[in-house]
């Protein structure tokens, strides 16, 4: 098994080899870099690349490690019991499997997406270490261990919002996906929007770096909003000529609602525009 990247996701060789390194570990590959860089999208291309079942967790801060493993719902069983319902005689009705189990038991050998997993609370990724690590855990309502028939290509993503302890951090192989450079931000354009005038993305990726440069930005524009703001540019028939504008009281590009996503970065834009008007006077 190895990762060589798919049709519809350029993966660089830093990434290729993560992925590969991983696969022959048998290790989690944990993921971090900008939101919007594909970290998500980059298991189910696993999953594509490998002909593989993909099993998805995305994580919430409400999530608990052990709903990755099982739930016993004992509310129901009791209602059921007050009922007369024959099905309380078996405990096995109640329980209801979990990701983790899904993958443990799945027939093929299935990428396990564990998506966001800093969003949990921060016991989260300790309470998963010995199931990740053995490949097995206990189902004290039944008094039965679930073994992994195969160990799953597991990937986990974080944006960094916690700090992941360091006894999970060593039973991982690590890849940070640094922002792509324009060359690459190209050929991934060119994969969405085969076809695409070469002119307008030219002009589209010197704004949108220059936009990413600009000094006090809150949030980035990302990858996923770039093609979002290429889509509109095609849709409303804007060309290269209006993005090549340099007109002081046009420095918010068109349709920015899609790269800008808050009211500060909004702001910074048109008082950048009113120094700029004031400086050509």
């Amino acid at each position: 098994m190895r990762f060589e990247g798919t049709k519809a996701y350029v993966a660089t060789d830093d990434l290729k080899v993560a992925v590969n390194a991983a696969i022959t570990l048998e290790r989690p590959l944990l993921v971090k870099g900008e939101p919007g860089t594909g970290k998500t999208v980059l298991a189910l291309e696993i999953a594509k690349a490998l002909s593989a079942p993909l099993i998805e967790w995305h994580v919430k801060s409400t999530t608990k490690a052990l709903q990755g493993l099982y739930e016993y719902d004992a509310v129901s069983r009791l209602r059921d019991s007050q009922l007369g319902d024959q099905r309380v005689a078996d405990i096995r009705n109640y329980i209801r499997r979990g990701k983790l189990w899904d993958a443990f038991v799945s027939d093929e050998r299935p990428v396990l997406l564990i998506d966001e997993i800093d969003k949990a609370d921060i016991e989260f990724p300790n309470d998963l270490l010995q199931e990740l690590d053995r490949m097995e855990f206990y189902v004290y309502e039944t008094h039965e261990t679930v073994h992994a028939r195969r160990r799953p290509i597991v990937v986990i993503t974080s944006n960094n919002e916690k700090e992941l302890p360091d006894a999970f951090l060593r039973r991982c192989f690590f890849h940070y996906i640094r922002f792509p450079d324009p060359d690459t931000m190209s050929a991934i354009i060119d994969v969405h929007f085969p076809g695409i005038k070469q002119r307008l993305v030219a002009e589209a990726l010197k704004l949108f770096y220059e936009i990413r440069e600009v000094p006090g930005l809150k949030k980035k524009p990302s990858t996923s909003e770039l093609l979002d703001w290429l889509k509109l540019l095609m849709v409303e028939d804007i060309g290269p000529e209006t993005l090549r504008e340099r007109d002081p009281k046009k420095l918010i590009p068109p349709l920015h609602g899609a790269l800008i996503k808050n009211e500060q970065d909004v702001h910074l834009f048109e008082r950048l525009a009113f120094m700029a008007r004031r400086e050509g006077r």
